[in-house]
């Protein structure tokens, strides 16, 4: 299983939300990239960057520290936050960044996604965002009728390759992740899975490890000291 840990990015600095709450905001370091060369240092081979500003307003008000993270370590970089066009997909995966993630726009907009998807392939992953078991969109902000299995099936059938799923009320929490959701995900899918939220000990790698996931992102936990990466990095192997 493939580990990201996570750099949320509000004003060029590496923040985290409360359970996707834009008031509860907490800075933990003032230069991203310093904390990403950390990850680099620690084995991480990928990395998974939010424009949480994009995410509520769209456009890449984070672009040029999202290009210095990548063209100073060298990371697998998947961006998400505020990609609602062609022209921010392009302008990322032009500029050398690895993945885009589709998310408000994966619900409202599904010629872009089907043209994304033609354009750009694997290149193109979706961010599913679970609240009470339904798809939340526009920063977590907002709550559709989507069903969590449902819609994570039709990105499937849409020739999504990998879908981000992220339970809210877990996400920042430190109170363990949703492994009952990811297992049942895994059971009906055949799609690349990423566990987001609430990914808080080793214990947590490891049980995600074993249902067979793609990959599992650590945000908070790695910066209160609750993961330590090489440790994680061990337990996801």
């Amino acid at each position: 299983m493939l580990l990201f840990p996570a750099i949320d990015l509000i004003g060029g600095k590496a923040v985290r939300l409360y359970k996707g709450d834009y008031n509860s905001v907490t800075v933990y370091n003032d230069d991203p990239v310093s904390v990403a060369r950390d990850f680099a240092c620690s084995g991480m081979t990928h990395v998974h960057i939010v424009d949480l500003e994009g995410a509520r307003n769209g456009g890449t008000p984070n672009i040029d520290t999202v290009l210095r993270i990548k063209a100073e370590t060298g990371l697998f970089c998947e961006i998400g936050g505020g990609v609602r066009s062609m022209e921010v997909i392009s302008s990322y995966l032009d500029a050398g960044l690895d993945r885009v993630i589709l998310g408000t726009a994966a619900v409202t907009d599904e010629a872009l996604l089907k043209a994304a998807i033609a354009a750009y392939g694997d290149k193109i992953a979706v961010g599913a965002d679970f609240k009470d078991g339904f798809v939340a969109i526009n920063g977590w902000e907002e709550s559709t009728r989507l069903e969590a299995l449902s819609f994570t099936r039709r990105m499937q059938d849409t020739g999504v390759s990998t879908v981000i799923c992220t339970d809210v009320s877990k996400d920042g929490a430190m109170r363990g992740t949703n492994r009952e959701l990811y297992r049942r995900l895994k059971a009906e899918l055949s799609i690349n899975i990423t566990a987001s939220g609430g990914v808080s000990t080793i214990d947590d790698v490891k049980a995600l490890s074993a249902l067979g996931l793609y990959g599992a992102i650590i945000g908070k936990a790695y910066y209160t000291g609750g993961i330590d990466l090489r440790q994680a990095r061990e337990a996801a192997k």
